[in-house]
């Protein structure tokens, strides 16, 4: 949204007159005005401290104002956080209007579908578990809104196609507003009962130790990609020739996890082993990374002992994993000729397997000082050829499926270095490079 289509910005403007329209019976209804000034100051305050954090927005505070308050008043709550929470790129003005009436609709819809499910007899006079139907469709409605709306401006303002603009919103946002729903649920509860609107913000309490641990683990993140971005950028800088592959064989070694149906965070682990299968390039002389011609018998078995340095430093990084056997045994074949210590067939790691055929084909898709980028096509031809000697054919079978559906979009690899030398074809140093195999003959 940093330059905004003027389609986007008309889709802005009909979703805040939407609101306006929602809070204009607010002069007609009987509001408690401060019940309204109290949950909006709340929500105001959580938004602040819970964006400042990393850990989204404080839906229960405004699921509580729509079980609470009626649907133009319990709109009217999420206006001040909306307006007041940190927005850190432009537009900002218009992203602030954008939440605020996002937020509006979303909270209204909830209100008046609670509302007309006879949800606020449920909440004065609890009876359990018919309290939860009212909730549960309120909750359903706000996130409907959310879903619909948002992805109306993934495809207007970031140009989505709209057959991926809405595609996973709804089903990744469902559970955890639900489970801010539910919380909302005992806020309204807690309010209407004897204990008061006191004994209601109690139960805030849960969630701002859930929100600490959400920012720890975060923070956590945020350290694991810094380290893994530090070692890249150390081995870029040493091996000019190769720079981006390791971040091409970390998305190749993604395609080829998602399409093999493993979870997140075993697809995220061999993203990592991708990125880093060659940080064991730091422990090799750079003379011998950046040498123009054929290596020597002696300087190959040097360059061989990448895989074993990679592995020494990264082994005391428990966040890694499995990536860490990846980056040992990367080169290994499935035949039991590669190195470093000539494991054969399943004795293999899964994930080397895996960035095994990720690194062979970003090296023959890439375009190098030393080498021109083959087509994919023929890339893929030599690695279904070499499939069952050098790679596992599970996994080359996984990412010719997975380019089929996403294609594949290299960037530049190297930026510029030394000519060819005389009477060296093409991929000939890059091969002794790069410790070859790597599917070519």
């Amino acid at each position: 949204m940093d330059a905004v289509p003027v389609r986007a910005r008309a889709y802005v403007f009909g979703v805040v007159l939407l609101a306006l329209v929602c809070l204009c019976p607010l002069p007609d209804v009987r509001t408690p005005w401060w019940a309204v000034l109290l949950l909006a100051g709340l929500y105001a305050g959580s938004e602040l401290v819970a964006r400042s954090r990393f850990v989204g927005t404080c839906y229960p505070v405004l699921l509580a104002g729509a079980f609470l308050l009626p649907p133009p008043a319990a709109a009217l709550v999420a206006l001040p956080g909306a307006m007041l929470s940190p927005v850190t790129q432009r537009p900002f003005v218009l992203r602030r209007v954008w939440r605020a009436a996002l937020l509006t609709l979303a909270v209204w819809a909830a209100a008046r579908v609670h509302w007309e499910c006879g949800g606020r007899d449920a909440v004065v006079a609890p009876g359990f578990p018919y309290a939860l139907v009212p909730a549960g469709a309120a909750v359903l409605a706000f996130c409907l809104v959310l879903t619909l709306l948002d992805g109306g401006i993934l495809y207007l303002a970031d140009r989505v196609p709209a057959r991926r603009a809405w595609r996973g919103l709804f089903s990744r946002s469902l559970g955890p507003i639900a489970v801010h729903g539910l919380a909302g649920l005992m806020m309204a509860v807690l309010w209407r009962s004897p204990y008061g609107f006191v004994a209601a913000l109690l139960v805030l309490l849960p969630m701002c130790v859930a929100w600490w641990a959400f920012a720890q683990y975060h923070r956590e993140q945020a350290a694991h990609q810094a380290t893994i971005r530090a070692l890249v950028q150390a081995v870029d800088i040493k091996d000019g020739y190769t720079r981006g592959h390791s971040e091409r064989v970390g998305r190749a070694s993604m395609m080829i996890a998602r399409e093999l149906g493993m979870d997140d965070e075993r697809v995220e682990t061999l993203r990592f082993a991708g990125i880093l299968h060659d940080v064991g390039k730091l422990g090799v002389p750079t003379r011998l990374l950046r040498k123009d011609g054929p290596l020597t018998p002696e300087e190959r078995r040097v360059i061989e002992l990448h895989p074993e340095y990679g592995h020494e430093m990264v082994r005391g990084i428990r966040f890694l994993g499995e990536a860490r056997a990846a980056v040992l045994h990367h080169h290994e074949r499935l035949d039991g000729s590669g190195y470093p210590y000539g494991l054969a067939g399943d004795r293999i790691p899964e994930s080397a397997r895996v960035v095994a055929v990720a690194d062979a084909f970003d090296a023959m898709t890439s375009t190098r000082s030393y080498s021109r980028a083959r087509p994919v096509e023929v890339a893929v031809a030599e690695l279904q050829r070499c499939a069952g000697a050098q790679f596992d054919p599970r996994m080359v079978g996984a990412l010719v499926r997975a380019l089929g559906r996403h294609g594949w979009h290299p960037a530049v690899t190297s930026d510029g270095g030394p000519p060819l030398p005389a009477g060296v074809p093409a991929g000939r140093t890059g091969e002794a490079r790069d410790s070859v195999g790597k599917g070519t003959s």
